[in-house]
């Protein structure tokens, strides 16, 4: 079972005076990457919020935003006050102001004293209850677990992309089977072609058969395709585990898949099976350029 470190989760709780909305989004990573975005009537617990999301996680560059609203209908502990000293001030300033011009003092004092900035002063309660901190805990879990779900049905989409190129791979790779005898032929004859075109040449048989044998040997690629074959039937194993998290498991499998296609392209000899060997680097590339993405 394979899971996407890419995903999306949100989640809404109220208590009976806030709505707590949590947002979570993660990309992939090589390891936890945890940017957690919290008002500070709950810092004192975003320690738990990362605690919680990081175990579930594991891995990925992960944003939490916690935004906090009052919610509808609810009478949020309001304090106001009146700052007198500043409107005393702005009194005498205006007082000083219109004898020096020449103009009458304002017959409603408030209303011009409360244009000014900082007359008055709002404080709201910025302590979080038992019930704020259990919806911060509900709208986390509920978040984390839409983000999960998200996880999962990209992990889906990236098994069915798997087993496709894991099966377009084994069959170049039984592909290749005609042309290695064809080539070995094409070998012994481009050999001997040359040899006859030498005007006096005079060699051994032996020898010269036990050469062609040995550089014939050289070219031999069925370790390559055995070796090869076992990693894309391990590859697959892998990606049907039960738990998840098996993305750098199938990262050092795909590293393995790619030096056996090297050494089959190095040792082709052969335009047909070097051909077909492109079209396995492609394939692979594919491969690892999404693996990337797996948890």
């Amino acid at each position: 079972m394979l899971m996407s470190m890419t995903g999306f989760g949100k989640a809404i709780a109220e208590s009976p005076n806030k709505k707590i909305c949590v947002e979570i989004k993660s990309l992939n990573s090589k390891q936890m990457d945890l940017n957690v975005r919290i008002p500070s009537l709950f810092r004192e617990h975003e320690l738990d919020v990362r605690a919680t999301v990081g175990h579930t996680l594991e891995r990925g560059k992960a944003d939490v935003i916690i935004t906090v609203e009052t919610a509808a209908g609810a009478d949020a502990p309001v304090s106001t006050h009146l700052n007198v000293e500043a409107m005393a001030a702005y009194r005498r300033q205006l007082i000083d102001a219109a004898g020096a011009i020449g103009i009458p003092e304002p017959s409603d004092w408030y209303s011009v004293l409360f244009r000014f900035p900082d007359t008055m002063t709002t404080a709201t309660d910025d302590t979080a209850t038992d019930d704020d901190v259990n919806a911060l805990r509900l709208a986390v879990d509920k978040a984390v677990e839409g983000l999960m779900a998200h996880r999962r049905a990209e992990g889906e989409a990236l098994e069915k992309f798997f087993a496709e190129r894991i099966e377009a791979l084994s069959e170049l790779l039984a592909s290749i089977e005609p042309y290695e005898k064809e080539r070995v032929g094409r070998i012994r004859a481009r050999i001997e072609d040359g040899l006859s075109k030498i005007p006096v040449a005079e060699y051994d048989k032996g020898r010269l058969e036990q050469e062609m044998i040995f550089y014939i040997e050289k070219l031999d690629v069925n370790e390559e395709k055995q070796r090869l074959a076992r990693h894309l039937a391990y590859f697959m194993e892998t990606m049907n585990a039960p738990k998840p998290g098996q993305g750098k498991k199938l990262g050092f499998i795909a590293q393995e898949m790619g030096r056996e296609i090297n050494t089959l392209g190095s040792k082709s000899n052969h335009a047909d099976m070097q051909a077909i060997v492109v079209r396995m680097k492609d394939l692979l590339e594919q491969i690892k350029e999404q693996v990337l993405n797996v948890m």
